[in-house]
């Protein structure tokens, strides 16, 4: 008689482990994006290229999230969140390669445009399977893990990688190597995750402009101006932040010179934590005054050449970062309706990324003509009036219980507050 083969079905994690896994994988886009920053300055003297080329390298990396938005960012809305996670972290394995083999500028470039194509994929399709696995379904708590990993995997990713650049120990190689084996445990968390998207089509590659449904719109609006304005303050801090702190302490210590983005990082995961259960509207308005006046001492750091208010303003400025964008973000993902998830947290990171590079860019070119400090007092300045555009307008939007009048509620606000 025959044995009958029985299949037996793929074991998968739970829903609660699988949640933590999409805000683990991103944390560790946006911690894989900034292990290289402790080394540029090694790669400039080794392949002996100008600030400017160094500030492309980095904006390569923002191109490269754009385009995957642009062309795949609802991707995991038709296919299913799981295959877009095992393309994007075997992306991202790639990218790390390139860099342990990496011999001159050329492979930069090549590393940070696969690396930004795989961070976008793992972007979109990560937030969006926090959304669909959340057990209460709370855009509140969505937006505090989506908001917590961003700044944790940034300030991880520069405190762990200037750390190992700093013992010395094959420093062109440790902290990649590091980086591989965090992302090959992600790749085996991804694959034993549950499917969360029941209805799959077909994979179609087309341009997409980034669509945002009527009923998202406004505070759609609120999240683009506070994004605008704490990751432009980002732009400047990861391009040129540690060339700032390396002359205002006068140091080559790795982990001095990004001390800077770790402080900013830090404070902002822990406003974040504190700011939880706020009100979004007052979390962004208080925060963008934070953000404000945080990026002001910065300016006046960089222009008394003071690296202690040089720390101080990061600390300020990150405070503010995090509440403005997490505030921002929780009254967004309150009204995202399920079947646009992916597609609005797209058109959501083409805004953060376009923020990313393009101050980036401009601050390189900048740069090549006037002084360091200079180029961070004039941008500094722009980033500080944004912040408080954003404050305004984060309390014009704040529900009608707030400002006394009779116009319409908005029960998405305070849903999520």
């Amino acid at each position: 008689m025959e044995a009958l083969e029985i299949a037996t079905p793929r074991p998968t994690l739970s829903n609660r482990a699988a949640y933590r896994l999409a805000g683990g994988v991103i944390g560790l886009g946006l911690f894989a994006s900034i292990t290289p920053t402790p080394l540029y300055g090694t790669y400039s003297v080794l392949w002996h290229f100008s600030p400017l080329t160094l500030t492309l390298i980095y904006a390569t990396y923002a191109f490269g999230v754009l385009a995957t938005l642009l062309l795949a960012g609802g991707v995991s809305d038709q296919v299913g969140r799981r295959p877009v996670l095992l393309v994007a972290l075997a992306g991202l394995m790639g990218a790390s390669l390139l860099y342990l083999f990496a011999d001159s500028a050329a492979w930069l470039f090549a590393a940070r445009g696969l690396q930004g194509l795989a961070t976008g994929a793992a972007l979109s399709a990560a937030s969006a399977s926090l959304l669909d696995l959340h057990p209460r379904r709370d855009p509140a708590g969505v937006a505090l893990a989506n908001a917590t990993a961003t700044a944790g995997g940034l300030g991880l990713g520069m405190l762990v990688s200037s750390s190992l650049v700093q013992i010395g120990w094959h420093p062109r190689l440790l902290p990649y190597l590091v980086l591989l084996a965090l992302i090959t445990a992600a790749f085996v968390g991804a694959y034993l995750m549950p499917e969360p998207v029941r209805t799959r089509g077909r994979f179609r590659l087309t341009v997409q402009r980034p669509r945002v449904p009527a009923v998202v719109r406004r505070p759609f609006l609120l999240a683009a101006l506070a994004v605008v304005s704490s990751w432009s303050i980002g732009a400047l801090f990861f391009s040129l932040g540690p060339a700032l702190a390396a002359h205002l302490f006068h140091t080559s210590n790795a982990i001095v010179v990004g001390s800077g983005v770790v402080a900013l990082t830090a404070s902002a995961l822990v406003s974040q934590l504190l700011t939880g259960r706020s009100a979004p509207w007052l979390a962004a308005s208080t925060g963008s005054i934070g953000l404000a006046a945080g990026t002001v001492l910065i300016v006046v750091a960089a222009a008394t050449d003071s690296g202690p208010t040089y720390l101080a303003g990061s600390i300020l400025a990150g405070i503010g970062f995090g509440a403005a964008f997490f505030g921002a973000l929780r009254a967004l993902l309150a009204t995202i309706p399920a079947q646009h998830r992916a597609a609005v947290m797209a058109a959501f990171y083409v805004v953060a990324y376009g923020s990313l590079s393009v101050p980036a860019i401009l601050a390189g070119v900048v740069v090549t003509h006037i002084s360091l400090q200079a180029t961070f007092e004039i941008f500094g300045s722009v980033v500080a009036a944004i912040g408080l555009v954003v404050a305004f307008e984060a309390w014009r939007q704040r529900p009608d219980s707030h400002r006394h009048s009779t116009e319409p509620k908005e029960p998405q606000l305070e849903q999520a507050s």
